[in-house]
């Protein structure tokens, strides 16, 4: 793979982008970007320490007021330019996608799309940031709304979508006026740095996004940090927790998605091709490393043992090999930690008395031996108490629950702690508008098994997925990127004027 940030010689170091440059870091400690599946490492990435935090918030602190004063036209131009650099620059970019987290090359090319997406809805925040104009609300009075950017954002994302999720922050942040410090994955950090030399070359002013490499310590000194005014987060739940409470504490605005545990509900009635289909790709596209996979299959009445004989064959059959193969269903897991993570819940699972179907434990692809690869793992008859229900795995490992009726699968999915996402293949239009309406979760699927909203719409999860009360991207990303002033206007001749008033104004 031929990339501007690396050379495939030896690991490359890596550096922050701050104030328009990179930036080698003023800490000693470094962290290990590996191929995942060659199982080499490629790059040493920095993580920051304090002096790096405060070089970055510098940075966007100086820059805001002049980007926070120029006009949404001009902010758009620039994104505009991003956009057409993003289109020639896409082949590389998910290039570097698959070289640092493994998916496929089609799935990297997935992500990008949909993270551009969101670039090109927020070039138009000309229209997005007009407000609304009331005339005549009293005798020779007016009230108007206007949004106003909040100020220095940051942003911390996660290893699984290492552009797509970035780009559903910044660009909304940015077009909104405020200034952002991204902190990507310390996994996963060059795609990251790519995008900030695309934006420098786009013409955005320096300051106005800058990159932060690190780990815990870079996140709770954003977090503190009085002149951070707003947090973007998503990853998994307890870390969500503590970005919302320890944000929140310090009076800063903050969007936390958390973890999930997405269920497909299929009904006796649905059609049994197509739902094998759509749940075998959302189960174990990306290894099953995405936030609204679906981890588990709620088989109603009859329909099990076909449900699960059909996708257990077709998951004996998924091609596994590196990203770089065309052929290839799925990729390795990012790093050999998280492959041990994954194969502890499968052997969980077995313990507890889940019936393993297919067993992908000990999965190797020859010339990639030491790669971290795990086969699709199925389970059958898994029970609500078990832990391999409860807890997200994230990982290309599918559950199948059974219940009688509609009502038993609408209690199990609304009694689970995560409401990111839930889908229901049915024939039936009522069965699929009672789902719809009965149903916690944030986003619902009716015969489709991922139903990420796009860009003009918003996305978000309810219970333990989502803390804060903004959804990101769309009309939500908009609205917690900016605050709202309302402005009551009244230009009286000198002859109107009146003696003090002591009562509550009507206008």
């Amino acid at each position: 793979m031929t990339s501007r940030l690396y050379d495939e010689s030896r690991p490359r170091r890596l550096t922050h982008f701050l104030n328009g440059e990179a930036h080698a870091g003023a800490n000693d400690r470094f962290g290990e970007v590996f191929n995942p599946a060659t199982g080499e490492v490629t790059a040493r990435v920095p993580l920051a320490g304090q002096a790096d935090v405060e070089e970055a918030l510098t940075a966007a602190t100086a820059a805001l007021p002049g980007w926070a004063d120029t006009s949404p036209l001009r902010r758009a131009r620039v994104l505009f330019r991003f956009k057409e650099l993003l289109e020639k620059n896409a082949d590389e970019l998910t290039a570097l996608i698959t070289h640092e987290h493994g998916k496929v090359l089609s799935d990297a090319r997935g992500e990008f799309t949909r993270g551009l997406e969101v670039v090109e809805f927020a070039c138009g925040i000309p229209h997005l940031l007009k407000g609304e104009y009331s005339d005549q609300v009293g005798t020779g009075i007016d009230s108007y709304s206007l949004r106003q950017p909040v100020g220095v954002c940051a942003g911390i994302t996660p290893f699984n979508f290492p552009v797509m999720v970035p780009m559903w922050m910044f660009p909304v942040a940015i077009a909104c006026g405020n200034t952002f410090v991204l902190k990507p994955s310390e996994r996963d950090p060059g795609p990251a740095l790519m995008l900030a030399e695309l934006l420098r070359e786009a013409g955005l002013p320096n300051g106005v996004f800058n990159v932060l490499n690190g780990d815990a310590e870079a996140v709770n000194a954003l977090l503190t940090d009085p002149r951070v005014a707003a947090v973007s987060f998503v990853g998994s739940t307890p870390i969500a927790q503590h970005i919302y409470s320890t944000g929140a504490a310090h009076g800063k605005r903050v969007q936390a998605l958390g973890g999930a545990k997405n269920h497909m509900v299929v009904m006796p009635d649905a059609d049994l091709e197509q739902a094998v289909d759509a749940l075998v790709g959302a189960a174990y596209g990306s290894a099953g490393e995405r936030c609204m996979a679906i981890s588990v299959a709620v088989a109603v009445g009859d329909v099990a043992d076909a449900l699960v004989a059909r996708v257990a064959d077709r998951v004996r059959k998924l091609r596994i090999g590196p990203g770089t193969d065309p052929e290839a269903d799925m990729g390795p897991l990012i790093t050999r930690a998280h492959l041990e993570r994954v194969t502890g819940y499968v052997d969980l699972g077995v313990s507890e008395g889940a019936e393993l179907v297919v067993d992908g434990r000990g999965f190797r692809v020859e010339g990639h031996e030491g790669g971290f690869f795990l086969g699709g793992c199925l389970f059958d008859r898994v029970e609500p108490s078990m832990r391999i229900y409860r807890e997200e795995i994230f990982g290309p490992v599918l559950s199948v629950v059974r219940v009688p009726d509609l009502d038993h699968a609408i209690s199990l999915v609304n009694a689970h702690e995560f409401g990111n996402g839930v889908a229901v293949f049915t024939r039936n239009g009522g069965v699929a508008r009672e789902f719809t309406r009965r149903i916690s979760a944030g986003m619902v699927g009716i015969n489709v098994p991922i139903p990420v909203p796009l860009a003009f719409h918003s996305f978000g999860g309810w219970k333990h997925s989502l803390f804060g009360d903004h959804a990101i991207h769309g009309p939500e990303g908009v609205h917690f990127y900016t605050r709202l002033k309302t402005v009551t206007s009244r230009w009286p001749s000198a002859g109107e004027l009146s003696a003090n008033s002591f009562i509550m104004p009507t206008h």
